[in-house]
């Protein structure tokens, strides 16, 4: 397949018809900090039931 060369305003025509319009700009007012934590070291991988894990009776 030959590979086609196009303008800026060819590919930038191309990939609003391809991915719409962008969303809008998100200010940094707007924006959070996200802070990575790791899993929970108290709870085996696979638990049936949580509630006898996390100390509530039931």
């Amino acid at each position: 397949m030959a590979e086609e060369n196009f303008t800026d305003e060819e590919a930038a025509f191309l990939r609003h018809v391809r991915f719409g319009e962008l969303p809008k700009r998100v200010l940094p007012s707007e924006m959070v900090e996200l802070t990575e934590t790791e899993p929970r070291q108290d709870w085996p991988d696979s638990v049936v039931d949580r509630r006898s894990w996390d100390g509530a009776t039931g």
